[in-house]
């Protein structure tokens, strides 16, 4: 019996759990559900996430002077944020994911790299590569980077299309009009999705929503 209740206690810490702010740590990378309208849900749309969450933002866990900040692609350009402001991004908790103890050496680098590129504007195109950065492309190259070169997260062939069809969602057709650019459908690249369901971190727990 007390074998049996062990195993419990055991499987059900393995879940993700609430967790608080104090909890976080250097290079811990944090997935929201933003609420930003039809772009998100489109991004969402063809996107699963851990355990099948939906999530179309993330950000790299950064403390400066005491204060928590997240290191993110948003915006005009890649920027620090105050913690407090990154969680109003959404009513919805957010995942918190923690790179696996053998690989912990790459978060000095990665952190390093990620500061660097403060300023680089945000890549609105969402072209991997082109001098700009979406949200996970930087989390991607940073950790590329610190892995020396060898992709640490992978790139997948991205699309813009309503699964199960050959139709672009309006709101990514509108979107490109607007930018005066062809939808890049096809080419490489990632999303926090993806990321979040790499073998190489732990989704160790999620934050509660702050609105």
């Amino acid at each position: 019996m007390k074998t049996a209740i062990l195993a419990f206690f055991i499987v059900l810490s393995s879940f993700s759990q609430n967790i608080s702010t104090q909890d976080l740590k250097d290079g811990d990378l944090i997935f929201q559900d933003m609420d930003c309208g039809p772009l998100c849900d489109a991004i969402e749309a063809v996107t699963e996430g851990y355990k099948g969450n939906d999530f179309s933002h993330m950000g790299l866990v950064y403390h400066r002077n005491d204060t928590l900040y997240i290191i993110e692609a948003a915006g005009k350009a890649v920027r620090l944020t105050r913690f407090e402001l990154f969680a109003k991004n959404t009513a919805k908790p957010m995942y918190v994911g923690r790179v696996k103890k053998q690989y912990a050496q790459l978060l000095p680098e990665a952190i390093r790299f990620s500061l660097k590129q403060l300023g680089v504007p945000y890549d609105d195109e969402y072209v991997y590569d082109n001098g700009s950065y979406y949200c996970s492309e930087l989390i991607y190259d940073a950790f590329l980077y610190a892995n020396m070169g060898k992709p640490f997260f992978k790139l997948y062939p991205m699309t813009y299309k309503q699964p199960g069809t050959d139709t672009f969602f309006p709101a990514w057709v509108t979107y490109y009009n607007t930018i005066n650019k062809k939808i890049p459908e096809g080419e490489p690249g990632c999303n926090p999705g993806g990321i979040s369901l790499s073998g190489n971190i732990d989704i160790i727990g999620t934050l509660p929503a702050s609105n």
